[in-house]
């Protein structure tokens, strides 16, 4: 198991093209860890876990 990258919704639009919004429905509806926010009150989430829910939806 890799070590967690957390990123703020933003850098994980930058990584993976994936909307800021749809990151925090994902965090609402319990489908991504959440791991509290920002100094700018971006969520704050696992790079990782993202692209792994991205790639289970692709397949």
């Amino acid at each position: 198991m890799r070590a967690p990258v957390i990123v703020d919704t933003h850098a994980a639009h930058a990584a993976t093209g994936t909307q800021p919004a749809t990151v925090r429905k994902w965090i609402q509806r319990g489908h991504l860890i959440h791991y509290g926010y920002d100094r700018a009150g971006r969520a704050l989430i696992d790079l990782h876990e993202l692209e792994q829910r991205l790639a289970a939806q692709a397949a």
